[in-house]
């Protein structure tokens, strides 16, 4: 079978499609089929076992997204079938003009990024869905609808936003529920608890992860550190903040990191924390648990699937300062709580199994390929 991967980042950016995509492509290389993958980039990025191709991202964004449609319209002709985890309006266009089926990994509703990143609406995901903003945004639902439902299959990975797709009118047979793989763990060495009490985060600084409230969190709670791994607009901001709320000290910012990295920090940290103001399924959820460490998080998307509360991490109320720092308080004060929590935290993601997950999409593809 030939594929194209298509997404929107990859290595070195960091993110959740930046490295799902790779790992996929990984996969269906390793298993006899030819891959090529399309996505954007500052720089050329670096070749694989396969051919990556990149529309550069300091073009304009209309020609941006013509050139990027155009490739995946030549590379998909060439293909049986088109694998897209970003860019879906670039996928549907090039994969339909070259007569080729596409599967979709849906990470979030692309009507509401696509309207937040315009700066046309505020609020969370959830208040998206019931409220109208206009024509624009009307635009922008009925493209994302379009998308979606020419989709050969939909995944989704978690039931949240499988719910939400099935809203927008995707058939319930094309839609399904496919869970963020564990990550394969290198060697890691074990805590050191003469790190102290350290929280970390990994991902992309944005307003989606209000981390904010992260730091006034750490700033509630004397001797706890919290250690960033990450870049995005919101870098310079979130340093300001630091200072302002007096933790400058206390919080270390270490920049984008490879994944190898991010799990190491997350094993060396007592518990990962997400204060999202909305999510879908993050991935450092899973890789953080299966670090073995356990997650303090707000309750939004999908986060809530993965996270149980009092099993293997805390979750609290999304905006909630004070119960987000609470939940800090009561982790680091209670060592039976603490403990119990670490030894759910890899457990937990076991049946996350990485060759079942992507064995999934394998067989997606095969059955649009030859339907």
């Amino acid at each position: 079978m030939r594929v194209v991967v298509v997404s929107g980042i990859w290595p070195p950016d960091v993110g959740g499609p930046a490295s799902h995509a790779p790992e996929v492509a990984d996969f269906l290389h390793a298993h006899g089929h030819h891959v090529e993958v399309v996505t954007t980039a500052w720089t050329p990025p670096e070749q694989r076992a396969y051919r990556v191709s990149a529309v550069p991202r300091s073009l304009p964004p209309g020609v941006r997204h013509v050139r990027g449609a155009s490739l995946v319209h030549r590379r998909a002709r060439a293909a049986d079938a088109v694998y897209t985890t970003g860019m879906f309006g670039r996928s549907c266009a090039g994969a339909t003009a070259a007569r080729r089926p596409y599967v979709v990994k849906l990470t979030a509703d692309p009507a509401f990024e696509r309207a937040r990143r315009r700066r046309i609406v505020e609020g969370d995901v959830d208040a998206f869905q019931r409220t109208s903003s206009g024509a624009r945004v009307a635009l922008l639902r009925l493209a994302r609808d379009a998308e979606l439902r020419r989709a050969a299959h939909v995944f989704c990975p978690s039931e949240y936003l499988r719910m939400l797709a099935l809203s927008w009118g995707v058939p319930a047979e094309r839609v399904s529920v496919l869970p963020n793989p564990a990550p394969v763990l290198p060697d890691l060495p074990p805590r050191n608890d003469a790190n102290g009490r350290t929280l970390a985060f990994a991902g992309r600084l944005t307003a989606q992860k209000s981390l904010g409230l992260a730091l006034e969190a750490v700033a509630a709670n004397d001797g706890v550190t919290l250690v960033i791994a990450g870049d995005g607009d919101e870098l310079e901001p979130l340093r300001r903040r630091a200072r302002e709320l007096g933790v400058a000290d206390r919080v270390r910012f270490l920049g984008a990191q490879p994944r190898e990295r991010v799990l190491e920090i997350f094993r060396a940290a007592d518990a990962s924390i997400l204060s999202s103001s909305w999510e879908n399924f993050p991935h450092t959820v899973v890789e953080a648990l299966a670090a073995g460490t356990p997650v303090i998080a707000t309750n939004v998307g999908g986060v809530g699937e993965v996270v149980h509360d009092g099993e293997n991490g805390l979750l609290v109320p999304a905006g909630d300062a004070g119960a987000l720092a609470d939940a800090v308080s009561r982790y680091f004060a209670d060592d039976g709580l603490r403990s119990r929590l670490r030894a759910a935290a890899a457990e937990s993601v076991r049946t996350f199994d990485r060759e079942a997950v992507f064995g999934r999409i394998e067989q997606a593809l095969a059955a649009a390929a030859s339907a």
